[in-house]
């Protein structure tokens, strides 16, 4: 039977948490990594209602999109607050993950599934976001020392290229030195050239594990002085967030606003712009983000979708010519959690997985007829 740390795995590969934002409160946010796992209930937001829920129907995890204790908690007490919600999950033993700005980010994630759904082709970031740094360490040695130096540059967490663990390039040639009266050479006496068989062994490392890196590559090399040099690599684009592509054909805003309506299910839609013009280049951004409208308006993006718009934005886009839809934070979010919930269910054989069936959008159209 899995564990809440074997789903925590799962999830983490699917939407790393390096995707989300810096201020976010991302990951495994309750719970006992070695609790097992049978049924798990997915949601946009855990409130009370949606925790009786979890309870009642025995989930021992909840995946929720947005985070609890999201600004930190002095007090949790049962009748209000984060206890309302917290404390009954934790007295039934269920955990609580959530993925937040990284499921949104994330390959597959909700911005892509806007995509997918609205029918917006060669979807690219709209915010692109270039890769942590990276260096090439290169370092030579004896046939003798390859394995242990290998051995030891991995576990200082170099070599790790994706989802690959242990790479690295080798290639035999043959290193020359002169030691001095003051050297004590491994291999070799001083005062005369040496000609040595050795290996050059190359390995990518993060800039946060360099310097644990050299200092075990050191540790590790039977030489008084290891050759070796440190590479510095340019940043490659590593995702983003937002996104935006073409809608191939092109639509009219007023036929965009209903396919946005119907594919979202969404209450409402909020329009700026003229329901007849006509739009092609069409720029997405889920849930609360409306800071994305300048990077839609600098990408020249004829429509950009979010849930929700502040007015004073609205105002900039309409003067701007900007074309904005806002369908609801709710509806802009919900449908990736029930997408999750299958996909989760298909993964994972004899998991229950199920989204949330009282989870409802706390903003409706109102309809007085």
């Amino acid at each position: 039977m899995p564990t809440v740390a074997e789903f925590v795995a799962y999830l983490e590969r699917f939407a790393p948490p390096r995707l989300a934002a810096e201020w976010d409160n991302v990951g495994l946010l309750l719970g006992d990594p070695v609790a097992a796992v049978e049924r798990v209930l997915t949601c946009l937001t855990l409130t009370p209602d949606v925790a009786a829920e979890a309870v009642v129907e025995r989930a021992n995890l909840v995946i929720s999109h947005h985070p609890i204790l999201f600004r930190g908690a002095k007090q949790l007490v049962v009748d209000r607050g984060d206890g309302a919600v917290v404390w009954p999950l934790a007295r039934a033993g269920i955990a609580v993950y959530s993925p937040h700005t990284a499921f949104d980010n994330c390959a597959g994630g909700i911005n892509d599934m806007l995509c997918r759904k609205l029918g917006i082709a060669n979807a690219r970031p709209l915010r692109p976001r270039d890769g942590s740094p990276q260096f090439k360490l290169a370092v030579f040695v004896p046939e003798a020392d390859l394995a242990k130096v290998s051995d030891a540059l991995f576990a200082a967490g170099a070599g790790i290229i994706g989802n690959y663990g242990q790479c690295s390039f080798r290639l035999a040639g043959q290193g020359t030195f002169f030691g001095s009266d003051a050297a004590n050479p491994a291999v070799g006496q001083k005062g005369r050239r040496e000609d040595v068989n050795e290996w050059r062994l190359e390995v990518v490392v993060a800039q946060a594990k360099l310097a644990a890196a050299v200092h075990a590559m050191r540790n590790a090399h039977s030489y008084e002085e290891p050759a070796f040099d440190v590479y510095s690599l340019k940043a490659m684009p590593a995702g983003g967030e937002g996104r935006i592509g073409e809608l191939t054909p092109a639509v009219t805003l007023g036929e965009l606003a209903k396919r946005v309506k119907y594919e979202l299910k969404a209450g409402f839609v909020q329009v700026v712009g003229d329901a007849a013009r006509t739009v092609r280049t069409m720029a997405v951004a889920c849930g609360a983000a409306g800071e994305f409208l300048a990077d839609s308006m600098r990408a020249n993006a004829d429509v950009f979708l979010t849930g929700e718009l502040r007015f004073h934005d609205a105002l900039t886009a309409r003067t701007a010519g900007t074309a904005v839809l806002a369908a609801g934070h709710y509806a802009t979010e919900r449908p990736a959690v029930e997408e999750l919930a299958a996909k989760l269910a298909a993964d994972w054989p004899g998991l229950a997985a199920w989204p949330s069936r009282v989870e409802r959008d706390p903003l409706a159209d109102a309809d007085f007829r």
